[in-house]
């Protein structure tokens, strides 16, 4: 399969293929980076973009001066915060109508509901830095109509906490020799280390004796 084998080569040297694109496209390179970023977060129909990679190695390049490290966060993080709101908002208008009322019956909304006034705040912070999860966590939150204000606030805090986070991971770790010629396997390591917590839950999930309430 060709296009997949092309897609891992493009995934795990994102780093050689950004700077080829920096060299031709320049400044409108930020503008690509913002779009992949908005769309793993704010379109839930695109939740296999390599958010966390992107960041890291956007983080090296800003490292050896390629890239800017104060515009990347700043442009980052805003994509991260409008794409998560987006999602919300069409959670909110148009969650219960997509699911078509088979997926999401009352009762399946009325303890999603609840889950979020309890624990709301957390579940978007946390989902951040997991895979797939962060993609759906804010239109789940607009479903559940958690309020707006609340949502803004761990909306911004997990995009400065997540963004930040791998870009500074990038910024200093890709300085040393060993990160730069192993660039490759550290993001292999970066996609699995994100990925455990969920696999993790699916095993807890499948593994759980029949007819036992999760929790």
């Amino acid at each position: 399969m060709p296009d997949i084998h092309h897609l891992l080569r493009i995934l795990l040297h994102f780093d050689q293929y950004l700077t080829i694109l920096l060299q031709e496209y320049g400044a409108w390179v930020y503008a690509l980076l913002f779009l992949i970023l908005f769309a793993e977060t704010g379109l839930v129909i695109m939740p296999v973009l390599p958010g966390d990679s992107m960041l890291f190695i956007c983080g090296t390049l800003a490292g050896v001066g390629v890239m800017s490290a104060p515009g990347l966060l700043g442009l980052l993080v805003t994509a991260a915060v409008l794409g998560d709101a987006v999602n919300y908002a069409v959670g909110r208008r148009w969650g219960v109508h997509l699911f078509g009322g088979r997926l999401l019956n009352v009762r399946h909304l009325d303890t999603t509901r609840r889950f979020y006034a309890r624990h709301g705040g957390k579940t978007v912070i946390i989902a951040r830095f997991l895979p797939v999860i962060r993609t759906f966590a804010p239109f789940v939150a607009g479903i559940a109509a958690m309020p707006y204000r609340r949502f803004l606030g761990f909306n911004l805090t997990g995009a400065i906490l997540w963004v930040g986070g791998l870009l500074g991971a990038g910024y200093f770790l890709g300085r040393f020799p060993w990160v730069k010629s192993h660039l490759s396997l550290v993001i292999v390591a970066i996609i699995v280390v994100s990925l455990i917590p969920a696999v993790l839950a699916w095993l807890q999930q499948r593994l759980q004796p029949a007819g036992t309430p999760s929790r």
